[in-house]
C-alpha cells in the first residue's frame, strides 16, 4: 500500500485534475508541500522585514552578519519558484495573488536597501576605491557568506592585509551585486536599474566637475584669449588620464561586477552608457573645439598635447566603451584626433609659409644670431619632441620636396614615420639657412657677413646636438653642418685679418732697409689696431667657438709678427710700439659686441675687463 501511495504522489495520471496547493485539496503533491513552505516562509519574512523598513526602527536587511539578508533573498527565490508553479497550476489562485503582492513588497524593501548602499557607502564606492579594487583582480562574491563564519572571512581579507576601506567597499559590492540579481531575476530589474544610473551619474558627474571638465561651447572657446585656452587645456590635460583610468574605468568595472550574470549583461551596458555618455561627450568634445579655432604656429603644441593625451588613452577608452550603445563616446574620441592631426598640419605648413615670407632687411648688430634663427630652431625643437605622434599626423602628408644630394633620412628604410619627420625638420632647417644667406648679404663688411653666418649655422648645430633633433636628423647630418661652420670661419678669418698678415712681408725674417722695417711696423700696427677695433664690436655668443676662434687668430698672426719683431726690433726707434705679448691683450678684447678697442697696458687688467663683459643677447 505503501509503494502505491507514492506512486499515486508522483506519477499521477493525466486524466486526474492538478490542484493548486491547498490545506482542504485531497491531491497534495510533494511539490504542493514544499511550494506551500516557501509561500508561508516568505509571508512570514518579507511581511516582517516590510513593517521594519516602515517603521525604520531597526537595523537595515543588509548589516551585521547579513545571515537574515541571506535568508531574505532565499525566500524571495523560493516565493518566485511558487509563483511560476502557480501559474502553471491555476493563474486565477487566491495564492497567487497573495504572492504577487508579497513580492511587490519585497522587491519595495530591496529597492529601499539598494538605494541605502549607493548612497551610504559613497565613499567606499567613488571611482578611485573601485578601480583600484579590480586593479588587484580580487574576485567578489555574495555567495561567499556562510552563517558559521565571520565578516572577514566571508571575503578572504583580514584586518591586516587590507584596509578598512577596500573591505567596506567588497561588502557594498557584494551586497549590490546579490539585490540586483535578486531583483532582475525577480523581473524588477527595470526598478533596480533606474536607482543605480540616478545614484552613480551623480557621483561620476560629480567626480568630472572636480576635475575641471565643464560644459562649454565652440562660441564660448572661440571667443576666448589664448592665454585662457591654455591654462583650459593644461586642466583638461590633467583631467583626461584620470577621467578614462580612474573615473570611467571604475564605473565600467562596477557596473560589469554588480550586473554580471549573463542575463544582466544588457542591464550593464545601459547603466554603464546612461551614467558615464554625457561626462564622457563632455571631455572629448573640448579637444575637437580647440581644433576648429584659428589655426597659427603658436597653438601647434598645445595641439599637439591633447592629440597626444587622446592617442595614448584610446586604448583604455576603446575597452572601456567597448558597448554599441557607447559608440558615440568612441566617435567624439577619434572625430577629436582627426580634427586635431588637421590642425597640426594646417598649423605646420603656416609655420613654413612664414619662414619663407620672412623679408626682414635690418641687418643683426654685430654680426649676432638672427631672431629667425632663433625662433626657428626653438620652436622645431620642441617640435622634435613629439616625433611619436607627429609620426601619424605627417604620414602621407605631401610636402616641399628635399634634395637627396641635402639630406636623406638615415632612417628612411628602418622607419618611415620617422624618416618623414626628419625629412620635414632638414627642409625647415634648409629654408632657414637659405634665408640667412639672403640677409648675410646686408652687411658692408664681407667679414661680418661670414661671422653672421658662422654664428648662425653654430647656432643651429648646437641646438641639434643638445635636443631630439641630433637623433632625428642623424650624425652625418651634424658633421656636414659643423664642416660649414669651419667653411664660414676660414673665410671670415681670410677676408678679416688678411690685411693684417699682407701688412708683414711674405717672409718676417728677410732682409729689409731701415726704412721698409719702419714702415712694416707702422703699417701692421695700424692694421692690427684697426681690426681689433672693429672687430671689438662684432659678437660670437657662443663662448667656445669663440675661444677657438682668437686661438686660431693669434697663432697665425702672433707667429708670424714675432718673428719679423725679433729679427728687426730696433729699442732706438719710436715707431716699434707693439710688443708680440701685447697682441693677446687686444685680442682678448674682440668678437664680444662691446665697442671696446682693448689694448689694456697690461695683460691683468684686460683680463679683469674682459671677465666682467658677457655676450649680447638679442
Amino acid at each position: 500500500m505503501h509503494s502505491k501511495r507514492m506512486r499515486s504522489i508522483f506519477f499521477k495520471s493525466s486524466t486526474l485534475p492538478i490542484l493548486p496547493f491547498s490545506p482542504s485539496s485531497p491531491y497534495r503533491t510533494f511539490s504542493d508541500s514544499l511550494m506551500e513552505e516557501n509561500f508561508e516562509n516568505a509571508e512570514s519574512l518579507i511581511t516582517k522585514w516590510n513593517s521594519v523598513t516602515d517603521k525604520s526602527s531597526l537595523t537595515p536587511l543588509f548589516n551585521g552578519t547579513r545571515l537574515e539578508a541571506k535568508q531574505y533573498l532565499n525566500v524571495v527565490k523560493g516565493l518566485q519558484s511558487t509563483m511560476k508553479y502557480l501559474v502553471a497550476q491555476d493563474p486565477n489562485s487566491k495564492t497567487l495573488v497573495r504572492s504577487q503582492f508579497l513580492m511587490q513588497l519585497a522587491m519595495k524593501t530591496l529597492e529601499k536597501e539598494f538605494y541605502r548602499i549607493l548612497s551610504s557607502n559613497r565613499e567606499y564606492l567613488d571611482s578611485e576605491t573601485v578601480s583600484n579594487r579590480f586593479s588587484t583582480d580580487r574576485r567578489i562574491s555574495f555567495s561567499d557568506y556562510d552563517d558559521e563564519i565571520t565578516e572577514d572571512d566571508q571575503f578572504g581579507v583580514t584586518g591586516n592585509s587590507t584596509s578598512e576601506t577596500d573591505r567596506m567597499s567588497m561588502i557594498a559590492m557584494a551586497d549590490l551585486k546579490a539585490i540586483a540579481d535578486c531583483m532582475i531575476s525577480s523581473g524588477y530589474g527595470r526598478e533596480c536599474v533606474k536607482i543605480y544610473i540616478i545614484m552613480r551619474k551623480s557621483i561620476v558627474d560629480e567626480a568630472l566637475y572636480h576635475l575641471g571638465v565643464e560644459r562649454l561651447s565652440f562660441s564660448q572657446v572661440q571667443k576666448m584669449e589664448w592665454e585662457v585656452v591654455e591654462l583650459k587645456i593644461k586642466t583638461w590635460l590633467n583631467a583626461v588620464k584620470a577621467a578614462v583610468g580612474t573615473v570611467f574605468y571604475g564605473e565600467r568595472m562596477l557596473c560589469d561586477h554588480i550586473f554580471s550574470t549573463a542575463t544582466e549583461k544588457k542591464f550593464a551596458e545601459s547603466c554603464f552608457a546612461e551614467i558615464t555618455r554625457e561626462g564622457a561627450l563632455l571631455l572629448f568634445g573640448f579637444p575637437e573645439m580647440v581644433a576648429k579655432c584659428k589655426k597659427t604656429p603658436e597653438k601647434l603644441f598645445k595641439t599637439l598635447d591633447l592629440y597626444e593625451a587622446i592617442s595614448d588613452n584610446w586604448p583604455q577608452v576603446e575597452s572601456i566603451f567597448s558597448f554599441e550603445s557607447t559608440s558615440g563616446v568612441r566617435t567624439a574620441a577619434v572625430t577629436s584626433l582627426l580634427k586635431l592631426s588637421d590642425a597640426v598640419r594646417a598649423m605646420l605648413s603656416e609655420f613654413e609659409s612664414a619662414i619663407q615670407k620672412d623679408s626682414s632687411k635690418v641687418p643683426v648688430p654685430a654680426g649676432g644670431v638672427h631672431p629667425l634663427t632663433r625662433y626657428v630652431m626653438n620652436y622645431i625643437t620642441f617640435l622634435s619632441d613629439y616625433s611619436s605622434v607627429l609620426g601619424d599626423i605627417i604620414a602621407d602628408c605631401p610636402q616641399s620636396p628635399l634634395p637627396e644630394t641635402y639630406y636623406r633620412s638615415p632612417m628612411r628604410d628602418e622607419n618611415p614615420l620617422i624618416s618623414d619627420i626628419s625629412e620635414r625638420i632638414a627642409w625647415l632647417i634648409l629654408l632657414v639657412l637659405c634665408k640667412l644667406d639672403a640677409k648675410a648679404e646686408l652687411y658692408n663688411d664681407v667679414a661680418l657677413s661670414y661671422m653672421f653666418l658662422a654664428n648662425n649655422m653654430q647656432y643651429v648645430v648646437v641646438k641639434v646636438r643638445r635636443s631630439n633633433l641630433g637623433f632625428l636628423l642623424g650624425q652625418d647630418w651634424l658633421a656636414k653642418h659643423e664642416t660649414k661652420v669651419k667653411e664660414y670661419l676660414s673665410k671670415y678669418e681670410r677676408v678679416g685679418w688678411g690685411n693684417v698678415l699682407s701688412s708683414l712681408p711674405e717672409n718676417p725674417t728677410a732682409e729689409m732697409t731701415a726704412e721698409q722695417i719702419r714702415a712694416a711696423f707702422m703699417s701692421f700696427n695700424a692694421a692690427f689696431q684697426e681690426a681689433c677695433r672693429k672687430q671689438s664690436t662684432w659678437i660670437v655668443l657662443d663662448a667656445k667657438l669663440r675661444d677657438e676662434i682668437k686661438i686660431s687668430i693669434a697663432s697665425k698672426v702672433e707667429d708670424k709678427y714675432k718673428e719679423f719683431y725679433e729679427k728687426h726690433w730696433s729699442g732706438s726707434d719710436p715707431v716699434n710700439g707693439l710688443l708680440p705679448e701685447d697682441l693677446r691683450n687686444y685680442l682678448s678684447h674682440i668678437l664680444h659686441g662691446n665697442g671696446d678697442s682693448g689694448g689694456g697696458s697690461s695683460h691683468s687688467s684686460s683680463t679683469t675687463s674682459s671677465s666682467h663683459r658677457s655676450p649680447v643677447r638679442l
